[in-house]
């Protein structure tokens, strides 16, 4: 037969032993019992945040990755509004207010040359006496073209001075 310190010793060497013999509802001290309910409470707890916060996890991933779909799909659509805006300036530009006031400059300069040329050519005749058909026809072609230049020239005007609306 065996001595009791044989069998402590052997009980001591053997951790599963030892908790079985601690924790046995026949063998346990009251205290024990006391102390691990609260232990146990936590650790079941514990297990249930822990399912919680992996499911949370989970879901934050799938989140996480479907705002950054949609963030690439938002910035690819502001590239090609980025895009149709420009084209879309491109387009426009002619009929920008700058490149209207540009043009009408010109015109104003390109008909005052117009008529200046059409003066030019009437003092700088051949030396012979026009015919008065001639004469009507250039004081009609020299009258015309005075009635653009007046009327850009006009508009010029109004515009620099800021009557006409919408385009400053």
């Amino acid at each position: 037969m065996r001595s009791s310190k044989q069998d402590l010793a052997e009980v001591l060497a053997k951790p599963e032993l030892l908790h079985a013999l601690v924790h046995a509802e026949s063998t346990s001290h009251v205290s024990t019992t006391a102390a691990l309910e609260p232990l146990e409470y936590a650790v079941q707890e514990n297990l249930k945040l822990t399912t919680r916060l992996k499911e949370a996890e989970t879901r934050l991933v799938h989140l996480r990755s479907s705002t950054q779909a949609r963030l690439l799909a938002v910035n690819a659509l502001e590239r090609q509004w980025r895009q149709k805006q420009s084209e879309m300036d491109r387009s426009l530009a002619p009929s920008a207010p700058s490149s209207l006031y540009q043009r009408l400059s010109q015109g104003v300069q390109e008909q005052e040359m117009v008529c200046r040329a059409l003066e030019e050519s009437f003092l700088d005749g051949d030396g012979g006496i026009a015919s008065e058909r001639e004469v009507l026809e250039w004081v009609r072609r020299y009258r015309e073209a005075k009635k653009v230049y007046y009327s850009r020239k006009e508009r010029k005007e109004r515009w620099d001075e800021g009557r006409v609306g919408g385009w400053r």
